[in-house]
């Protein structure tokens, strides 16, 4: 017996693509369905020949659980209290969109075609010129600290410009992550619902960071005093003006230097020690975030901050709150 489909709604353009930001499963099964019709063939077919078997991506497909060809080393589903999710294997109609499965390895090497690509040399499938369109930031409107077209470029690690894609399924999630140049990355997958998988992510990300310890060799951006008049007007309380998400964010002094405390910042780096350092031009960054920081005022009080990548740039309200 059908059941009413989860969405009720048509699929439709918001925006001009790579304008804005927002999720969209729909944009990709549309792209699914243009591939299918032109070469008259299912994606999980084309996936294979175009991009799986070129990278050896052996235990990686688009088959899905109810068709012939599904692998049956595929491990199940799990929901919060460690129970399998009725069969363990979830389906998804929206092929395109989220019906590959994979393995951590065969991740990285899509990562590292991606960063081979990038330098142009060793790539095998996706040229130069793909790989740098699908890795440059398109979007800093409600994207987050910063998108590209499916690769978010939000956060920063240890100097590097990251490219990455972090994602779930019923039961499952992980986090790709790899670095625009040099070739430092790391791939990570878990089972289990958000309370079960996040601590353990979050863990292994760390952890990875911290003990391959990678730094940029790049020279770092001149830097001069902060002006004592300037540095009282930022310290305070904030609503999240880096990323959007609600929460709080402090700008502190700790033994005469002014760092950024986020929660988002905290989650991902493992500490939340992010100085905010003024720049030769009048701009300023927080370690390992990506976007330069201008901030605004009006009769002394902040009002905004201006956050630019590249071509890029965005005002965003600043909300001060009272503790």
């Amino acid at each position: 017996m059908g059941q009413i489909p989860r969405y009720d709604k048509e699929i439709e353009f918001l925006f001009t693509p790579g304008t804005s930001f927002a999720y969209s499963g729909g944009g990709y099964v549309i792209i699914q369905m243009a591939l299918e019709d032109t070469f008259n063939r299912p994606i999980a077919e084309l996936a294979k020949e175009y991009i799986f078997s070129p990278l050896n991506m052996k235990n990686t497909t688009m088959i899905q659980p109810n068709e012939k060809g599904f692998p049956a080393n595929v491990a199940s589903v799990h929901d919060k209290d460690g129970k399998v999710i009725k069969t363990g294997l979830p389906i998804t109609p929206q092929v395109g969109a989220s019906g590959m499965w994979s393995t951590p390895t065969d991740l990285a090497k899509l990562s590292i075609e991606i960063q081979n690509a990038l330098r142009n040399k060793n790539n095998k499938v996706i040229s130069h010129a793909v790989a740098k369109k699908v890795t440059a930031v398109t979007a800093l409107k409600d994207a987050v600290g910063g998108w590209s077209y499916g690769w978010q470029k939000s956060f920063g690690y240890n100097g590097y410009d990251w490219f990455s894609c972090n994602g779930s399924n019923t039961g499952v999630g992980g986090n790709v992550l790899a670095t625009m140049k040099d070739g430092d990355g790391l791939v990570y997958l878990a089972n289990g619902e958000k309370p079960n998988r996040f601590p353990v992510m979050g863990q292994t990300q760390k952890k990875i960071l911290t003990l391959m310890d990678w730094n940029s060799k790049e020279s770092e951006e001149e830097t001069q005093e902060i002006p004592s008049d300037l540095k009282a007007k930022l310290i305070g309380t904030y609503d999240d003006f880096l990323y959007g998400q609600g929460m709080d964010t402090k700008i502190v002094e700790k033994n005469n230097r002014l760092y950024v405390e986020s929660l988002i910042l905290d989650h991902f780096k493992g500490k939340n020690e992010n100085e905010l350092v003024y720049l030769k031009n009048g701009w300023f960054k927080i370690i390992d975030y990506p976007n330069p920081l201008k901030f605004d005022f009006i009769n002394g009080k902040l009002n905004a901050v201006t956050l630019k990548r590249d071509h890029l740039s965005i005002k965003v309200p600043i909300t001060s709150k009272v503790k």
